[in-house]
């Protein structure tokens, strides 16, 4: 997809390039036909999710393009088919590069880690807590790329919503060295490519013992 002089990377493309970077993602393979989303699927095992992939379709789960928690096989074939009907309905012209297959893993405390570009400061990075929190709250702390390890800590306790990733009443806390292992990555990736002016990491499920970002989506000049 182009917009002024933009285009966007699918999902599938954005993992792979972070991927080559260390930052841990929930891997997605690509299937093109009904057919491939199943082998894919029975090869990674179920439960799966799939995923619309095309660079004209941004709004994923509006659409009727994602379907999550498939067990078997009976339901990739169905989820396919009304994934592909969905779509082209609503977007008749979309390029479909096909379905991403990708394994529905166990919710964490979702966060978001995003970077945009300035007209001012150049590069900024952006960290907070995911889901409705980021929608409704607002909950979020930005620096300036490049940052130190300590930026990052900094970041990430700035927000008000701290205390829920310590572990609060009970919830299970989440590895922050982890997390500030991700923004600092991120925040070097950003710096050796330029002509990345979008990033956005969400959510990224955080646990106990690592984090994981389930959606990327890089947006280039």
């Amino acid at each position: 997809a182009k917009r002024e002089g933009r285009s966007i990377l699918t999902e599938f493309e954005s993992k792979r390039a972070l991927k080559q970077v260390g930052i841990p993602v929930v891997e997605a393979r690509l299937a093109k036909t009904q057919k491939e989303a199943v082998s894919i699927s029975q090869k990674i095992g179920f439960p799966v999710v799939l995923k619309i992939m095309s660079p004209d379709v941004i709004h994923k789960t509006d659409s009727g393009g994602v379907k999550l928690d498939l067990k078997n096989v009976s339901e990739v074939r169905n989820s396919f088919r009304e994934i592909m009907k969905s779509v082209e309905k609503q977007y008749p012209a979309a390029v479909i590069h096909g379905v991403s297959v990708q394994k529905m893993v166990r919710p964490g405390t979702e966060v978001i880690v995003g970077t945009s570009r300035d007209a001012q400061f150049g590069p900024v990075i952006m960290f907070g807590l995911g889901g409705i929190f980021v929608e409704v709250l607002k909950d979020v702390s930005f620096r300036i790329i490049p940052i130190d390890r300590r930026d990052a800590q900094e970041m990430i306790k700035e927000i008000k919503g701290y205390p829920l990733l310590q572990g609060y009443r009970g919830k299970e806390p989440v590895n922050i060295p982890a997390l500030v292992e991700m923004i600092l990555k991120i925040s070097n990736f950003i710096n050796e490519n330029p002509q990345i002016r979008e990033l956005e990491l969400n959510p990224v499920f955080a646990y106990k013992d690592r984090v994981l970002a389930v959606d990327a989506r890089i947006t280039l000049e």
